[in-house]
């Protein structure tokens, strides 16, 4: 049970919010995510054994939120956001410029598991587009030679 132990100590901070166990499932479900760079089968079976369901309903409720990925992603899940306010913004053309400069299309993943580029809808910051969420985390205010620091920071960061 890699999670319980690794994370023990995140998982008892996390866990004392909670009076009951169940409520506790999706900030498990995120540290599961974080862990494996997904929701995989083993991490479904973790959190269902470290908040004491049942693995099928832990199942359902990742499949139910779209900030659980029931897929491999790669190492830094880039989230553009491209609904009409970011749009003009300049978002599409960031997105689609991020994609280029990849050499993946929506939804793929670099060859070598690195990113993983897709679009949403509305992060609700539109006043910082283009903008984008990696792994959770906001970058603000983009362009490509902002991103290509992102880039390689982050490719940098993986090397260590």
């Amino acid at each position: 049970m890699a999670l319980a132990e690794k994370y023990a100590e995140q998982i008892k901070t996390t866990m004392a919010k909670y009076p009951d166990k169940r409520s506790a499932v999706m900030p498990m479900l995120y540290i599961a995510q974080e862990e494996y760079g997904w929701v995989s089968p083993e991490g479904i079976q973790e959190v269902a054994e470290i908040c004491e369901m049942d693995p099928t309903q832990v199942k359902s409720i990742a499949g139910f939120y779209t900030m659980y990925s029931e897929q491999p992603k790669g190492k830094y899940w880039l989230q553009v956001c491209t609904d009409l306010a970011c749009a003009l913004c300049g978002a599409d053309k960031f997105y689609e410029d991020l994609k280029q400069e990849l050499g993946v299309d929506d939804g793929g993943t670099t060859e070598d598991g690195m990113f993983t580029v897709e679009h949403v809808m509305c992060l609700a910051a539109c006043d910082k587009a283009p903008m984008l969420q990696c792994n959770f985390h906001f970058q603000e205010k983009l362009d490509m030679d902002k991103m290509r620091g992102l880039l390689k920071q982050w490719r940098d960061e993986a090397a260590k």
